[in-house]
C-alpha cells in the first residue's frame, strides 16, 4: 500500500504553475497522479505525445481550448480527458489559481517540465 501526503511529495515547477507528483513511474502502478496548480492568468499550449491525461478540477476556474478553437469551461467538478494526445491551450482565469488532480498513463518519471517559450506546443 502506498500512502502519501502533500507535504511529502516531489513538487515540480512545470512552467506556469507547480505539479505535486503523488504517484510516478517508480511506484510501479503504470499511471501517475498529480495535484497540479495552474497560476492565475496564465495560458499554456500543451501536448502530451507519450501520455494520455485526465484532469479533474477541484478549485479555481478556466478553460481548455483545442486547436480548432473549441473552448470548454473548467470549474470545480469538471473533468476533461486528452484521449487522443490532443494539443490544447490550458487557460487559468485571472482571479485565482486553477487546481487540478491529473492522471497520466503511462506514468510520468516525475521530473518532467514544460518548455513554454518554445515554438509550438510544449510536450513530454
Amino acid at each position: 500500500m502506498i500512502v502519501r501526503r502533500l507535504a511529502e511529495v516531489k513538487t515540480v515547477d512545470w512552467g506556469n504553475g507547480v505539479s505535486r507528483r503523488f504517484l510516478v513511474q517508480d511506484d510501479g502502478l503504470g499511471y501517475s497522479v498529480t495535484d497540479t496548480v495552474v497560476r492565475a492568468g496564465t495560458k499554456s499550449f500543451l501536448e502530451y505525445t507519450r501520455h494520455l491525461e485526465s484532469c479533474y478540477c477541484i478549485s479555481g476556474s478556466g478553460e481548455v481550448v483545442d486547436t480548432a478553437g473549441n473552448s470548454h469551461r473548467i470549474e470545480p467538478g469538471t473533468l476533461y480527458a486528452l484521449n487522443e494526445h490532443d494539443a490544447h491551450w490550458l487557460v487559468a482565469d485571472p482571479d485565482e489559481d486553477l487546481r487540478l488532480v491529473c492522471v497520466f498513463s503511462p506514468a510520468l518519471q516525475g521530473d518532467e517540465r514544460h518548455s513554454l517559450d518554445a515554438a509550438g506546443s510544449s510536450h513530454y
